[in-house]
């Protein structure tokens, strides 16, 4: 989306996309529904920083991780 689309949206627009969400959703899954993607952001960031660091390492350190791994599972 482009910041133009997303500074042209104002208060009466936002507040009729978040009642169409409490009508679609219900009110008590919306809390449900937050956790879940909080989840979902911090396991997608903790993989993504995995694989930053595994670009960094050499490949006798990658070894030696995945050994360890092995032997705490």
């Amino acid at each position: 989306m482009t910041p133009q689309l997303i500074g042209s949206l104002g208060t009466p627009e936002l507040l009729i996309i978040f009642a169409a969400i409490i009508l679609i959703f219900g009110a008590s899954k919306l809390p449900e529904l937050a956790r879940g993607s909080g989840r979902a952001l911090r396991i997608f960031k903790a993989e993504t920083k995995g694989l930053r660091d595994d670009d960094d390492t050499t490949p006798d350190e990658l070894e030696s991780r995945e050994q360890r791994n092995d032997r705490d599972a």
